[in-house]
């Protein structure tokens, strides 16, 4: 059994379109930091609508590629071997994103659904639905929609700041880790959602339903 987050950024903010900069490595590194110290055996990487190009890690934490991909409905993680380099903002439905993580030997997950999304509602072959560390309230509703949508919940932190990694994470079952094992685990539905519920966690988490309500 592994740990995966499957949802990080290696940038602090949100800021500049969605390209790569001088940041990343740094974001990585920190980010790989704390994987580690909350023993994390693995964090993907998925900036919005470009994928980092960090494919390796260490040996004690996995860099597993990605991306989140803005479609015209909403986001979606793409995660797997061998993501998208970068995508246009708005351009892809998230039928063809699908269809795009599948051609390419990714998983296609469903972002916070219900934070100004409607990528639920789209009728897409998706792979599974997240329970997002900034909503841990939501996993009822989230367990709800998967049972709909008949797919597994995976859990990721959505950290933009290093120390956010892990709190809301994925045990997946498999024999090795591997970007490959990953998207098979997640796919055969050999994965589980898990909260962090520290008192830090749970501040954070109050800041950002405020921050999210008025943005």
């Amino acid at each position: 059994m592994y740990t995966i987050d499957l949802h990080a950024h290696t940038r602090f903010f949100h800021g500049f379109e969605s390209r790569s900069t001088v940041y990343d490595p740094l974001g990585a590194r920190l980010l790989r930091l704390f994987s580690e110290w909350h023993h994390l055996d693995g964090v993907a990487l998925t900036n919005h609508d470009y994928s980092p190009g960090f494919e390796s890690g260490t040996a004690q934490t996995l860099f597993v590629p990605g991306i989140e991909i803005s479609t015209t409905a909403g986001h979606v993680l793409v995660v797997g071997p061998d993501p998208p380099r970068w995508t246009t903002p708005g351009e892809l439905t998230p039928t063809e994103t699908v269809s795009l993580a599948h051609e390419r030997g990714c998983a296609a997950i469903i972002a916070h659904p219900f934070r100004r999304s409607d990528v639920r509602k789209s009728g897409a072959d998706f792979d599974a639905v997240e329970v997002n560390g900034k909503h841990p309230g939501n996993i009822e509703r989230v367990r709800e929609l998967a049972d709909t949508l008949s797919v597994p919940v995976v859990g990721g932190s959505d950290a933009h700041y290093p120390f956010e990694v892990g709190r809301a994470f994925t045990r997946i079952e498999a024999s090795r880790l591997t970007p490959e094992t990953v998207v098979e685990a997640i796919r055969a539905g050999r994965v589980e959602p898990q909260l962090r519920g520290t008192s830090l966690d749970k501040s954070i988490q109050t800041a950002y339903r405020y921050i999210h309500r008025y943005r």
